[in-house]
């Protein structure tokens, strides 16, 4: 595992750089197998880099979207990291991409894991560039601490998971680990200092798998990784 930083003095240059960077990697993805993979994640962080991303000229009729993970709402709710992709990023150029979405009407995520998995054979894998945040809690994509669902996401051979957070609201839909590190590109995505020292905290101390941050875990299993800060 190694981890390069890239650091910027404010969320703007952040964003815009990291726009950049991922429309390079998605660009090449295009050229060199015709089309590309993108999953993204949701909160307030990204907003900004998904209004950049959406107007650089690329072929956004080759790349599909999806999230790396969902909260189980539909895509009109506040709290739905679809609506907040469709708004900022599936719009303008952007709006040539393919959306594929984490949800159906199923009471739960894991009645509907077999159907959405299914929904995402189109999707290129490896996945091209899977951007992940992190939460104060050391979770990333869906995969939370002590969470009922945890290790079998982090085993799994299926390329989504149900998970029950232990604390954060609503049932959620995620990437699983070996999904997420088997991915040509691995962005972390982060801001605040806080944010920062808990990442580093996390990377550095020595504790039993079980008992690291899950953002450790990924990390621990991915060759290199890009991280994207701001204060």
């Amino acid at each position: 595992m190694s981890l390069q930083w890239h650091e910027f003095s404010n969320k703007e240059a952040l964003d815009q750089q990291l726009a950049l960077t991922i429309a390079d990697e998605l660009k090449q993805a295009i050229a060199q197998r015709g089309q590309a993979g993108l999953a993204v994640s949701g909160g307030r962080t990204p907003a900004g880099m998904f209004k950049a991303l959406r107007n650089i000229n690329l072929d956004w009729s080759r790349v599909i979207i999806t999230l790396v993970d969902e909260r189980w709402v539909q895509a009109d709710h506040a709290d739905s990291n679809e609506r907040l992709t469709r708004e900022n990023l599936l719009q303008d150029a952007a709006a040539a991409a393919t959306f594929v979405s984490l949800v159906n009407q199923a009471a739960t995520p894991h009645e509907a894991l077999a159907e959405i998995e299914a929904r995402l054979a189109s999707l290129p894998k490896p996945i091209d560039v899977v951007v992940l945040g992190m939460g104060d809690d050391g979770h990333t994509a869906s995969l939370f601490p002590n969470a009922p669902e945890l290790e079998a996401a982090c085993a799994s051979t299926q390329l989504l998971a149900a998970v029950t957070p232990p604390v954060a609201p609503h049932q959620r839909i995620t990437l699983t680990l070996p999904s997420i590190v088997c991915s040509r590109k691995v962005i972390v995505h982060i801001t605040s200092d806080s944010k920062k020292a808990l990442l580093l905290d996390a990377m550095a101390t020595d504790v039993a798998i079980s008992e690291q941050y899950p953002i450790r875990r990924v990390l621990d299993q991915v060759p290199q990784a890009d991280v994207f800060w701001a204060a």
